[in-house]
């Protein structure tokens, strides 16, 4: 039974006869599920929320796909497979999506689900989301002509929007829960009602949450565990603690790069080190252009000079990351491996500093700077960082603090001059960099947006074009111009992908069924006996 069918019509027409045929682990047909059973995950970082209609902040995008779900959601070679949505139609121009939405579908409080719902989360994502502003940018309406039916209709192509529905990245939430509300205040994003497998129960601060099987789930006899406990453990030591004893059964970059090849050793756990090819996660140096020094190009090329990617490699992630000099990372079709990392010199990156005006004081100290990282960040990044920074005279007093307050301090406060930030490149350009890069993504309060104010109008006028472009040799031309514009400008520091690892419990039975793996929505997932 093929999973995408071509009709032959003026529409590109998509449609997956059978949700089970996502895509099901060998070990999965060895044996028939298994119902009941509580998982208990281990999540290294509690969220500042759980819903991620306006953040794609950690914590949200790991726990809200179970509880709220996407249109749709994709196999490992990305592509889509349905959700909420059963049946897609493409347009041969792009500016014309027709989603068929899924009959019978109810939100946990009862109410239907509808195109109504689809249409208001859409434009909520354009309008309050950090990736949402340039997925949807093109997006002018969204037509419903009946309860389970949703158009949208376009201004320009978006040649990654069928790519950009998934639970994680934008997820429908229910219009009567959210229309007329403040959004960032609402609390349905704390207490979510959603469609998904997993009902909210409680969230204890500062140790827990709680789902329990939604009885009433549509995709019957779905899901197959009768409760989800995440608890939060911040402490590397304490995940990896209770990962071994059994404490916990699953957990996302829980232990430290250098445990990996211990862990892989334990025979009732295993390690999946395959990349998350939907979420892609990355690492770079954001430098806040609005710092004064900072401002001046040969003090960022003086930085750039001062840092050595291979040192971050080696001491912090072990030699297990895939470091990357350009703003997109090497997995992605888009990377331009051509260009450098900058080369580790600190003769001249004092001698840029001397010629910009910032010549060492008596102290030896130059200028300084705040230097924080998201936790989601191995935090010995940054204390290599600042090594490396007091090496040319720049003082970096680190500031460190938990992930609630750092989003705040950024993107609202924005009391930093330099960051260590953990965001996903994700599955297109479009979506994953441009928000960092592109000058109308700066909002205050919004969070993992253009944090570091970067503006450049070339930089804005390829990001422009390549997320409009359909020609993908076009596209990749323009994005490569970006890349070494980008580089040339030392917008950031770009470091790369860190390792990704997922631990669980060799019981667990498909655990990551899907592109978003621990992403997901665990709906598949079971214990063996």
């Amino acid at each position: 039974m093929p999973l995408r069918l071509f009709a032959p019509s003026t529409y590109l027409k998509a449609s997956v006869l059978g949700l089970a045929l996502l895509a099901i682990s060998a070990s999965s047909h060895a044996q028939q599920p298994v119902y009941g059973g509580t998982l208990t995950w281990a999540l290294r970082v509690e969220p500042p929320t759980l819903v991620p209609i306006n953040t794609p902040a950690g914590g949200a995008v790991d726990v809200g796909p179970k509880i709220v779900e996407g249109l749709l959601t994709y196999d490992d070679q990305l592509n889509p497979r349905p959700l909420l949505a059963t049946a897609w139609e493409v347009a041969p121009d792009g500016l014309r999506y027709e989603f068929t939405l899924r009959q019978g579908v109810k939100w946990h409080d009862g109410k239907p689900f509808t195109s109504a719902d689809v249409a208001y989360s859409i434009f909520t994502l354009k309008e309050h989301h950090s990736r949402g502003r340039a997925t949807f940018a093109q997006v002018r309406e969204v037509q419903t002509p009946d309860a389970h039916t949703a158009i949208l209709l376009l201004d320009k192509p978006a040649p990654y929007l069928l790519t950009a529905l998934a639970s994680t990245e934008s997820p429908i939430v229910p219009r009567h829960l959210y229309e007329g509300k403040d959004l960032g205040s609402n609390p349905h994003n704390n207490a979510p009602i959603g469609t998904g497998p997993f009902v909210f129960k409680d969230w204890v601060r500062g140790s827990h949450i709680t789902l329990e099987r939604n009885p009433d789930y549509w995709d019957k006899p779905r899901p197959y565990l009768d409760k989800v406990v995440i608890r939060f453990l911040t402490d590397a030591s304490a995940r990896a603690a209770a990962l071994e004893s059994g404490d916990a059964q699953i957990s996302g970059n829980a232990i430290a790069s250098g445990e990996i090849e211990r862990f892989e050793k334990l025979p009732h756990l295993r390690v999946d080190k395959s990349p998350a090819r939907y979420t892609v996660p990355y690492n770079q140096i954001i430098i806040n252009h609005e710092h004064p020094a900072l401002q001046k190009l040969p003090v960022r090329q003086a930085i750039a000079h001062a840092v050595s990617i291979d040192h971050i490699n080696r001491l912090a992630w072990h030699g297990q990351g895939t470091p990357s000099a350009t703003a997109i990372s090497v997995p992605s079709r888009y990377h331009d491996a051509s260009i450098p990392f900058h080369t580790f010199d600190l003769k001249a990156a004092e001698k840029l500093l001397d010629d910009a005006g910032y010549p060492r004081g008596a102290d030896g100290k130059r200028f300084a700077v705040r230097l924080t990282s998201n936790p989601y960040t191995e935090r010995r990044i940054a204390d290599i960082l600042r090594q490396q920074l007091q090496k040319i005279g720049i003082d970096a007093a680190i500031h460190a603090y938990d992930f609630g307050t750092y989003v705040n301090k950024v993107y609202t406060e924005r009391a930093f001059d330099i960051s260590v930030e953990a965001q996903s490149n994700l599955f297109d350009p479009t979506v994953g960099v441009q928000r960092v890069y592109w000058s109308k993504n700066f909002q205050i309060g919004l969070p993992f947006s253009n944090g570091g104010r970067y503006a450049n109008p070339e930089a804005d006028r390829l990001l422009e074009a390549a997320a409009v472009e359909p020609d993908e040799a076009q596209r990749k031309q323009l994005f490569a111009q970006l890349q070494r514009t980008l580089w040339e400008d030392v917008a950031a520091i770009n470091i790369g992908q860190p390792p990704e690892t997922v631990v669980y419990d060799r019981r667990l039975i498909d655990a990551d069924p899907t592109a978003e793996r621990i992403y997901g929505s665990f709906a598949h997932l079971y214990f063996t006996p």
